[in-house]
């Protein structure tokens, strides 16, 4: 499907939502906390959202259903990839695409131009500090001498790529074999999103960059054996010889999805005092890494599956691989739904759960739902939705999804960027809520309501 195709369909699919709502376009810009004229660019397909979150916050807004709300993320993945974003499978595999982007004439990284989104420009986008305050990002300096320092960027990347490649050892690592909190996301990942290819047909592997606990120590800035994107043949991203040995889908993994705001909470090593009021969903990312978050009670991971051609890939299931258990986390608890405010969910198709208290805790279909296997190709996504629960443990856990196409067959890792997803369980825990417009988090249950 066509780049203007694929973007076309989604905007009519938001055209038919604005409309049926009977609001205007400045009253729903609004209430989503963006420009009118971004606004007007998504719904007349002059541009796609970078991120699905403000797609389903105007969805919600205009009432749409629960299929609605899957066919909608569905038109969004297509319009998404489509456009050539940084998950397609050329870029994940082709460790050079973005080699040259690293080293620019200031000495900052160049990212790859994305849609408009509802924030400020792209060069004005704040960083989140530990405290949860902004800090304003420079503005890029004056380009010179482009011909000598590219010559210098390519040579830099060639000698990094053997050197990294050459070691082994060194730089020392946590009990779960990877450096920061365990189970929160690197500050600046936006999305929380992570996406996954193998570049053998019967090999695990996840293309980030991180190091997997399976995977040992590593020198510190050096790629993991099994993530690295070099290990993949050339060919593959080429369509030369290597082709068949490309695996013929990508996931796309977000760790930070909220089943709602009232269900979802994380468990700090802090005094309330010291943790910043609950971020939008789409800033869990940055919000749990300044914090040290873990997932308290419970997780929603939302896989994101596409074929990368026309060919049939068959999904043939998911399996939890625990990687540890220990007692649940002493921690503070801290609830992100505002006390008073509705929040109801709808339980969306390919839904699942996991019992991970359970000593071989397995996916689950929601009641009433199907089971795998399932079907994609690059026109026909499927979303999958696990809700992981815990309760008695801290447990450490990953996933594996299964999948062939004709003669060919495989597993791919999925996990939180090479590292395993945390949940852990809260009975017991002091709890915290932060009231709507007030300024502090106070004990669970003493917000008072009008």
């Amino acid at each position: 499907m066509s780049e203007g195709t694929a973007a076309a369909e989604f905007a009519a699919r938001l055209r038919e939502l604005k409309e049926r709502s009977g609001l205007s376009y400045g009253v729903l810009a609004k209430r989503l906390h963006m420009s009118t004229s971004t606004l007007h660019r998504y719904c007349n397909g002059d541009a796609v959202p970078a991120e699905y979150a403000p797609v389903e916050r105007l969805a919600r807004l205009c009432k749409a259903g629960p299929g609605e709300l899957v066919e909608l993320h569905r038109r969004w993945v297509l319009a998404d990839a489509a456009r050539g974003r940084k998950w397609a499978p050329a870029e994940a595999v082709e460790p050079a695409a973005t080699a040259p982007a690293a080293e620019t004439e200031t000495g900052t990284a160049e990212k790859e131009p994305a849609a408009p989104d509802d924030g400020p420009p792209q060069d004005e986008v704040p960083e989140v500090t530990d405290s949860g305050a902004p800090r304003p990002t420079p503005r890029s300096r004056r380009r010179t001498r482009t011909a000598v320092l590219a010559g210098i960027a390519v040579a830099a990347v060639l000698g990094g790529v053997t050197l990294g490649l050459s070691l082994s050892g060194g730089g020392e690592t946590d009990g779960d074999g990877r450096k920061g909190p365990v189970g929160a996301a690197n500050a600046g990942d936006g999305a929380g999103e992570h996406v996954t290819a193998s570049p053998s047909p019967s090999t695990s592997t996840s293309t980030s960059p991180s190091t997997s606990p399976s995977a040992g120590k590593k020198e510190k800035g050096a790629p993991s054996a099994s993530a690295s994107p070099s290990a993949a043949p050339p060919e593959a991203a080429k369509g030369g010889a290597g082709q068949a040995d490309a695996v013929p889908l990508t996931v796309r993994t977000a760790p930070y999805t909220w089943e709602d705001p009232c269900s979802q909470r994380y468990l700090i090593d802090r005094a309330p005092g010291e943790v910043p009021p609950p971020p939008l969903e789409q800033d869990v990312p940055a919000w749990t890494s300044a914090v040290g978050a873990v997932s308290s009670g419970g997780q929603y991971v939302q896989l994101t599956v596409q074929g990368t051609g026309a060919e049939t890939v068959v999904v043939e299931g998911l399996t939890v691989r625990v990687a540890g258990k220990r007692s649940p986390l002493a921690w503070n608890d801290f609830a992100m739904g505002y006390p008073g405010v509705g929040c109801g969910g709808n339980v969306p198709t390919r839904s699942f759960t996991v019992a991970l208290d359970a000593a071989r805790p397995v996916v689950t279909p929601e009641s009433g739902h199907r089971d795998f296997p399932f079907k994609v190709s690059e026109s026909d996504p499927e979303i999958y939705y696990i809700k992981a629960d815990a309760s008695a443990y801290d447990v450490s856990w990953s996933l594996e999804l299964k999948w062939s196409s004709g003669s060919r067959s495989g597993t791919l890792t999925l996990d939180d960027k090479g590292r395993p997803f945390r949940t852990s369980g809260n009975n017991g825990r002091p709890a915290y809520e932060f009231p709507l417009g007030g300024e502090k988090w106070v004990p669970e249950g003493t917000t008072k309501l009008e």
